[in-house]
């Protein structure tokens, strides 16, 4: 596989149309970029289904 990204994996996926509107939204006024954003949002996830635990955490 050749990526340009060498801490990063690009996938696509497809999102609520509201739910992305918002989350653009946020994006844009807090200006944190969409994918910073995204990275905490599956963290958070992970931690709620005792994937990884608060203390291996990489974002706030």
């Amino acid at each position: 596989m050749s990526s340009t990204y060498r801490t990063r994996r690009q996938w696509s996926t497809a999102i609520d149309i509201k739910l992305y509107e918002k989350f653009k939204g946020l994006s844009d006024s807090t200006r944190i970029p969409a994918t910073r954003l995204l990275d905490e949002a599956i963290e958070d996830l992970l931690v709620k289904y005792n994937v990884i635990t608060k203390e291996e955490k990489k974002n706030p």
